[in-house]
Parts: structure tokens; sequence; C-alpha cells
């Protein structure tokens, strides 16, 4: 396959990282300034409410967001030399790809089944948990 131009991936980089800083970004201000706040100021009926109305604004960004990291993430895959084809095995880095899509089809099939701010904080703490697995990892 022929390497993009570098206009298209400079531009396929920045839609990726734009999409990750508004998917993390809204769950990050949402868990440390806004509900925290409105579990002080609002009585538990209207936190409800609140929770809600924050879900309708939220949800459409996050599943945007999520479609525009997987295709941009696609496309970064398909320009990278590295990469033979989806199920191939062939070098550590093409099984690492493969182990990635498993977990991360594994983790959407379970967070899909939630809704609202459950949704929201499943994803985070499986993103937690993958963390802390990669960084306790020793290297060779």
């Amino acid at each position: 396959m022929e390497t993009p131009p570098a206009w298209a991936l400079a531009l396929v980089y920045w839609l990726h990282m734009l999409a990750t800083v508004a998917w993390i970004g809204g769950i990050v201000s949402l868990s440390i300034l806004v509900l925290p706040a409105a579990r002080k100021s609002l009585q538990p009926a209207d936190q409800l409410a609140f929770i809600e109305a924050m879900q309708k604004r939220l949800e459409p960004l996050a599943w945007f967001s999520l479609g525009l990291l997987a295709a941009t993430g696609l496309f970064q895959l398909s320009a990278n030399s590295h990469y033979n084809g989806f199920f191939d095995t062939s070098t550590q880095w093409s099984l690492a790809i493969l182990a990635s899509a498993l977990v991360a089809l594994v983790i959407g099939a379970i967070s899909v089944r939630t809704r609202g701010i459950y949704f929201i904080m499943i994803t985070l703490a499986f993103t937690q948990m993958l963390y802390y697995l990669g960084n306790s990892v020793e290297e060779d």
C-alpha cells in the first residue's frame, strides 16, 4: 500500500488527538468539576434531572469521538509500514495490535450495555486498569 501524503497523516493525527481530548476531557471534567458541584448544590431529585440532561448532551459527543477515534486509528494503522493485515501474526507488532483489538472488543461489549454516567465510569475504570497493567509489566 502506498503511504498517504504527509498532510493527510497530519490531519488524521490531529483529528485523533482532538477526539481523544473531547472524550477524555468530557469524562474528567464531569467527574472532577461538574458532579461534585452538583452534589453540593442540588437536591437529590434535581441531581438526577441534571445528570440526565448532561447525559443527553454528552453521549452524542462521546459516541462521535469514539467513532472518530476508530476511523482515524484504522487510517493510522493502515499507513504503518509494519501493518500487513488485521489477522497477521508474523511480528510482535501485529500480535500487539490484534490483542488490543480483541481487548477493545470485550471492553466495548461490556460498556455498551451500560448507560449514562455508568458508561463513562466503566470506560474510565477499564482504561485505568489497562494503564496500570501495562506499566506493571517488566521489560526484558
